[in-house]
């Protein structure tokens, strides 16, 4: 149940779009923006005016932060990162947290009163500008969705190198690191529990009239890159730490390889070719490139200790093709950026900061002393597999809230309602 509508994206003038976005660290595909709705016109017959006044002053907050702030989150400046960039994501998200208890009593127990509001949301990454659905379970998965973004910009202003007070080239923190890691792991779990808990309970036809944006793929891609950039700061911190061996940084870019493949799987087949889409598959392709050079290079290192002839010939392929993956990710890195809107590289630092440096010098160092002994022809003509490791990052496990007390005495159509977790 539930009608849905969708505007294309030449109707209006709905979504704005900043013409660059500044430094990425990590890729925010836009912001939906919700539209005002009138839940005394839809719910006024069916529930109490107190829960009607809440339910619209807590979504007015939202619609009036987000249409405000929003199109302005996703343009960084290293500046505003702890002063208003800060501040702006962190009202946003905590206005989302407020509603969503709310806005669950309209869903609590397959209630009917899910398919009387008409919830309009504008997109970023889909063709139609707008969708509207009339039904409560797509306003669910449009907060938590929204939730994740936030997490990620707050990930990506935590993640834009500062000038140091030692004067040297600009670094990101130790602190500043760790705590991008927790919010990773953060936006994974709303995007979890939005695919496992709240899409099944759309309608097919609902659910295939989502726009691109909520597509499950997208939702699990998005999952997958926050924990695939959550390994990769832990790789810069083991970089940094002089206890980590290669096996362990070597495991780290192994996993990292699998969660940008794992990302790039579920976007393949989706039409992400408008603005913010085209530049997410951008993102993901770099970031899978750039993971496979750090996975050969470590891999290389590794084979290069051992004696036999074999594997000094398999260190110089996986180096070699570590050196080609380095490259290709580096045009791969000015696509993206040139690809609206557009955007330019933070200065480097952690992982490949490293990498940039290492890959080339070890990979021009380990071919010339090897030449002598193992002609080209000799070096394996592909470079060897790379060890399969489990992944160790998952999602937090997010639950959706409990349903607000306000709820526990409202009555439904002659039906009081009693307080209950969400079923799903």
């Amino acid at each position: 149940m539930g009608c849905f509508a969708s505007t294309p994206k030449d109707s209006g003038g709905n979504r704005r779009r900043p013409g660059s976005i500044g430094e990425v660290s990590v890729y925010v595909p836009g912001l939906r923006i919700p539209k005002p709705v009138d839940f005394a016109q839809s719910l006024g017959d069916h529930l109490s005016k107190n829960i009607v006044e809440r339910l619209s002053a807590l979504r007015t907050r939202i619609v009036v932060m987000a249409g405000q702030e929003g199109p302005t989150i996703t343009r960084t400046k290293r500046k505003s990162a702890t002063q208003h960039g800060g501040s702006t994501l962190a009202d946003l998200q905590q206005a989302l947290e407020d509603y969503l208890p709310v806005l669950l009593g309209l869903v609590k127990d397959g209630c009917h009163l899910q398919y009387k509001v008409q919830f309009v949301w504008v997109n970023q990454e889909d063709d139609a500008e707008e969708t509207a659905m009339s039904n409560a379970w797509y306003e669910v998965l449009s907060v938590l969705h929204l939730m994740a973004m936030l997490s990620l910009s707050q990930a990506n202003l935590l993640l834009l190198p500062r000038t140091s007070t030692d004067g040297y080239q600009p670094k990101v923190s130790e602190e500043s690191r760790r705590a991008s890691v927790d919010i990773f792991l953060k936006a994974a779990g709303y995007l979890d529990c939005a695919v496992r808990h709240v899409l099944p309970q759309l309608p097919a036809e609902l659910k295939r009239n989502l726009p691109v944006d909520l597509a499950e793929g997208v939702l699990r891609a998005l999952c997958l890159q926050a924990l695939g950039q959550g390994v990769d700061i832990q790789l810069g911190m083991a970089i940094d730490s002089a206890k980590a061996t290669l096996a362990v940084k070597r495991r780290l870019a192994c996993e990292m390889v699998k969660y940008w493949q794992q990302a790039q799987d579920n976007i393949t087949n989706l039409p992400l070719a408008n603005g913010w889409g085209e530049k997410h598959r951008h993102f993901v392709k770099w970031k899978y490139v750039e993971a496979k050079a750090a996975a050969y290079y470590y891999h290389g290192m590794i084979l290069d200790e051992g004696n036999t002839e074999k594997s000094h010939g398999m260190a110089v392929a996986a180096l070699q093709a570590a050196d080609e993956y380095f490259k290709e990710s580096k045009k791969l890195c000015e696509a993206f950026n040139a690809a609206p809107p557009l955007s330019r590289n933070a200065p480097l630092w952690g992982t490949m900061k490293y990498l940039s440096e290492k890959i080339p010098k070890d990979t021009s160092s380990k071919v010339r002393i090897n030449r002598d002994l193992y002609s080209y022809e000799r070096i394996m003509e592909t470079a060897p597999t790379l060890p399969d490791f489990a992944l160790a990052l998952k999602p937090d496990e997010y639950q959706l809230p409990q349903v607000d007390a306000s709820w526990r005495t409202e009555n439904v159509n002659g039906i009081q309602t009693a307080p209950n977790h969400i079923k799903v």
